[in-house]
């Protein structure tokens, strides 16, 4: 029997570079990946945490579930609590161009597009991620918009945009349909535009 102090049984120490102010960020990014390359379903917390350089704990920690990183990573590419004040701060003149513009160049961006297409994709064949989808778009997204309408049923028609913007999105990026697949993102714009402004503004 060799001398010394008894070995610690246990989960080993971490790291400062598995704790430290990039952890955050890192698990974010690997969460991100790891939904678009494999899907809902096959994306674990375990998965992500190796794909991040940390212990699954760590994930647990900052996010909790699978279905709130689901969250998270929707969110990283939508920034709705920047983007929404931007949208509606600066009155109803213009503001069904701005949100369709936005959220046309969410889409038109590599970086965001791939895990969205991703989510979308998952929300569509898969329960748990429609309903993280569902929880995000309701209470980050519609609900900070319908707050802001001086119109009646805020929230419905809040729901009708989104619905309009949600459906483009499946058309254009994951179904593909022609000629909408490939139309310039400006003309898309022009287009929706004035049906966006009529939801979000016209008593």
């Amino acid at each position: 029997m060799t001398g010394g102090a008894p070995r610690r049984r246990g989960r080993p120490a971490r790291t400062e570079a598995e704790t430290g102010p990039g952890a955050r960020e890192r698990i974010l990014e690997a969460a991100r990946t790891e939904f678009a390359e494999r899907g809902y379903d096959k994306t674990s917390v375990r998965g992500i945490a190796k794909a991040a350089g940390v212990d699954a704990a760590l994930v647990h920690h900052y996010f909790g579930t699978k279905d709130e990183v689901f969250a998270a990573a929707i969110e990283v590419s939508f920034e709705p609590a920047l983007v929404v004040p931007a949208i509606l701060g600066e009155g109803k003149d213009g503001v069904g161009e701005r949100l369709a513009r936005y959220f046309i160049g969410v889409w038109e961006n590599p970086v965001t597009r791939a895990p969205l297409l991703a989510i979308l994709r998952s929300a569509l064949t898969h329960e748990a991620a429609a309903k993280v989808l569902r929880g995000f778009v309701l209470r980050r997204m519609l609900e900070r918009i319908a707050a802001d309408l001086d119109v009646p049923d805020p929230k419905f028609r809040a729901e009708l945009a989104a619905s309009h913007m949600i459906g483009i999105a499946i058309l254009r990026y994951v179904v593909q349909v022609e000629p909408l697949a490939t139309v310039e993102p400006e003309e898309i714009v022009a287009m929706v535009a004035p049906t966006l402004q009529r939801y979000l503004t016209e008593a």
